[in-house]
C-alpha cells in the first residue's frame, strides 16, 4: 500500500508538470515541442543528405507497441530498413505487415530475442552479423516495470535486466559494427537509449549495483527509475569511449514524455486508471511520444551530437548523478565484469 501511495504521489507531480509542458506548447531551438509528433520532425529528413535514409539499417526494440511501434513505422515510411528484435514473434509479424500495409517497399526483418538474458542477445547478435547487413541507427526502447520482485535466468532483477543490462550488452555486441559501418559509408552512426525523466528520483546513496541486481527492499519504481539512470550514464561513458577513438557513431539520451503505454498499463487500479482518463487528453499520443526518438535519430540537427538528454524534441538537463562521469564509468566497468561472469556460468 505504502509503495502504491508513493507511485501515486510521484506520478502525479510527474504528470502535473507533463501536462504544463504539453499544454505551452512552445517549440524549442530545433523548431519542435511538445506537440510535435515522429512524423513532422522527420518530414524532411528523406531527402537529407547527412542521413540518406534509403541507405540506412536501424534495430529498434520494444517495437511490437507503443512507441516503439511508432518508431518503427516512422522509419520505414522514411525509407530505413528495420530490424525488429522480438520475445513475441507473433506481435512483430502484426506489425511488420501493419507498416507494409501503409509502405509497401519496406524492408522489416523480424529475429527472436529476450533482452532480460545474455544468452539470448548474444544470439540475436550473432544471428545479426551472420546476415551482412550494415548497421545504422541502434534504438534501445524496449522497457520493463515490474511491480513484484523477479529474477531474470541470469539471477539478475528483471527491470534492471531489460531495461539497462540487455540494451548494454546489445550495444556492446553490435558497436564494431556500427563503428566499421560509418567508416565504409561515411554516414555517422547513432544508438538512442530510450531513458525517463523518472531518473531523476535515484538519490547517490541509493544507487549501488550489487542492490540493482539484488535489492534487499525491493520497489517496483525506484528499480523502474535507477534503470533509466542506468541507461544514461551508459550513454554518457560510450559517448566519451566514442569521441576519445573519433569513431562517427553518436549515442544520447531521450524522454518520450509521459505516453500511456504498456509500461503505464503495468499500474492497473481505479485511481491510476482515473488519473488518465482524466489527463489523457492532454498527455502525450504515441506519434508525439516517438517524436524526440525519430528526431534524434535522423534530424540533420542532431549531427555530431553525443553524449547528451533529449526531450520534447531539444536538448535538456538531466540530473547531477546521470551527469556524473566517474560514476558512469565504474558502472560500465562493473556491468562488462557481471556480464562476463554471468556468461562463464552454464545456464540452468
Amino acid at each position: 500500500m505504502k509503495e502504491t501511495l508513493r507511485y501515486l504521489a510521484g506520478i502525479a507531480i510527474i504528470v502535473m508538470k507533463e501536462t504544463l509542458r504539453y499544454l505551452a506548447g512552445i517549440a524549442g531551438p530545433s523548431g519542435y515541442g511538445s506537440n510535435s509528433t515522429a512524423e513532422q520532425v522527420t518530414q524532411h529528413s528523406s531527402s537529407s543528405s547527412l542521413l540518406p535514409c534509403h541507405h540506412l539499417t536501424a534495430i529498434v526494440t520494444g517495437a511490437t507497441s507503443g512507441i516503439g511501434a511508432e518508431t518503427a513505422r516512422i522509419l520505414a515510411k522514411r525509407g530505413v530498413r528495420i530490424v525488429i528484435p522480438a520475445r513475441d514473434l507473433k506481435k512483430a509479424t502484426e506489425v511488420k505487415e501493419c507498416i507494409q500495409k501503409e509502405s509497401p517497399e519496406a524492408e522489416i526483418v523480424l529475429l527472436e530475442i529476450d533482452l532480460s538474458s545474455l544468452a539470448s542477445v548474444k544470439r540475436f547478435c550473432s544471428e545479426f552479423l551472420s546476415l551482412g547487413l550494415p548497421l545504422n541507427l541502434l534504438i534501445n526502447n524496449a522497457g520493463k516495470f515490474s511491480q513484484k520482485l523477479e529474477f531474470s535466468e541470469d539471477k539478475v532483477e528483471m527491470t534492471f535486466a531489460t531495461n539497462y543490462l540487455g540494451h548494454f550488452m546489445l550495444t556492446e555486441l553490435l558497436l564494431e559494427k556500427m563503428v566499421e559501418t560509418a567508416a565504409h559509408t561515411g554516414i555517422q552512426g547513432r544508438i538512442i537509449n530510450v531513458s525517463s525523466v523518472i531518473h531523476s528520483w535515484v538519490k547517490p546513496e541509493t544507487f549501488c549495483f550489487n542492490q540493482l541486481l539484488n535489492p534487499n527492499n525491493y520497489n517496483g519504481t525506484d528499480a523502474y527509475a535507477q534503470s533509466k539512470l542506468a541507461n544514461i550514464l551508459h550513454t554518457k561513458e560510450i559517448a566519451r569511449q566514442l569521441k576519445a577513438r573519433n569513431a562517427r557513431v553518436t549515442m544520447n539520451a531521450v524522454h518520450p514524455g509521459i505516453v500511456k503505454t504498456g509500461i503505464i498499463r503495468d499500474h492497473k487500479g481505479f485511481v491510476t486508471d482515473s488519473v488518465f482518463f482524466l489527463t489523457s487528453k492532454l498527455l502525450k499520443t504515441t506519434p508525439q511520444g516517438a517524436s524526440t526518438t525519430c528526431y534524434v535519430a535522423l534530424s540533420q540537427q542532431t549531427e555530431g551530437v553525443s553524449g547528451k538528454y533529449f526531450a520534447d524534441c531539444n536538448e535538456s538537463n538531466c540530473s547531477a548523478l546521470a551527469n556524473d562521469e566517474s560514476q558512469a564509468h565504474m558502472l560500465w566497468k562493473q556491468t562488462r565484469a557481471l556480464i562476463r561472469t554471468r556468461l562463464r556460468q552454464p545456464v540452468t
